[in-house]
């Protein structure tokens, strides 16, 4: 199996098209109601629907892997996005950075290099 997509929800579809497009997402569905993106490498889309309001804050983290975050984040500053947590490296061996979309949604901007798949405690070992 592979994995489709993942729905977000939205307040503000509109709102939500924009912070991805600035993010470099490729818009390939766009209703007034529900937009599909298509991730900058590979063929992996995510999505977000309207909703009326939020049931409480997601515990869901949407993560995207990138090749170098330091950049990545330094490019997305540039173009007005504020990021909630700066890169820094995780005990878990991966360096992220974090920022929320405008429904409140957490994305979380990693590299995880080898230890995505094959990390040290990996099961089977």
């Amino acid at each position: 199996m592979d994995l489709n997509q993942v729905t977000l929800p939205a307040l503000d579809v509109a709102a939500s098209v924009a912070f991805y497009r600035t993010m470099g997402f490729e818009v390939i569905v766009d209703a007034p109601h529900y937009a599909r993106f298509r991730a900058t490498t590979g063929n992996a889309t995510f999505s977000v629907h309207a909703v009326d309001a939020l049931v409480a804050p997601s515990p869901t983290v949407v993560y995207f892997e990138c090749a170098d975050v330091d950049a990545q984040v330094a490019a997305l500053e540039a173009r007005g996005l504020r990021f909630a947590q700066a890169p820094r490296d995780e005990p878990w061996l991966w360096r992220e950075a974090r920022l929320t979309d405008p429904s409140g949604n957490v994305i979380c901007l990693y590299c995880a290099g080898r230890n995505r798949l094959d990390p040290p405690w990996r099961v089977g070992r």
